[in-house]
């Protein structure tokens, strides 16, 4: 079924509950009211998604093509779909694809004065406009594909979502995307079981 554009009574974003850039990317696509939705239909989508997460200022220096940009995007997102899940199976994916996009994005150390006057090292992107763009995303994820505890890569538990979060809560036993969504439905759908008994 091919995901549908976000309606009126949809949320016009993609939800940031993925308490991970990689979790937050695969989250541009979901169930809403048991119809997918992929939040990602223009390159201006995709560029609000990126400024949304710090990423990308809506004036990102080189003229960008939103259709190269979306296809970019929804190819890296579909990549790290399948490498994360491949990985929560305990199997390590084609990394090729991803590193393609690591090596795409160059950057440098950049020097400067922060607010109270001190100095800040941060590190600029050098790459082609897109590139730079979605730097970020492969870089986010290659580090979780390194260092993350995939025991804590979950997906939520209500069976009408496909929401992914990392579990950052001290007891590690997050169960849903979000309490006030999916935690709510699953508590008023056992209020109603019972009662119905």
């Amino acid at each position: 079924m091919k995901a549908e554009k976000p309606s009126q009574t949809t949320p016009s974003e993609a939800p940031m509950l993925g308490d991970h850039l990689a979790m937050d990317l695969l989250n541009t696509e979901a169930i809403v009211d048991g119809h997918p939705v992929d939040y990602w239909h223009s390159g201006e989508d995709v560029r609000k998604w990126l400024a949304r997460h710090g990423i990308a200022p809506m004036d990102a220096d080189g003229p960008v093509d939103p259709d190269a940009l979306l296809a970019r995007g929804t190819a890296l997102r579909s990549l790290v779909r399948r490498l994360i899940e491949q990985r929560k199976q305990g199997t390590l994916g084609d990394i090729a694809a991803l590193d393609a996009y690591l090596r795409a994005y160059v950057s440098a150390p950049h020097l400067a004065r922060d607010s109270e006057g001190g100095l800040t090292l941060t590190r600029q992107a050098r790459a082609e406009p897109i590139a730079s763009m979605l730097g970020p995303l492969a870089e986010a994820t290659a580090q979780l594909l390194v260092d993350g505890d995939f025991d804590l890569v979950k997906q939520c538990q209500h069976p009408e979502c496909v929401l992914w979060f990392y579990d950052r809560t001290k007891a590690h036993k997050r169960r849903w995307c979000s309490m006030a969504l999916c935690g709510n439905r699953h508590k008023a759908a056992q209020f109603r079981k019972k009662a119905a008994v």
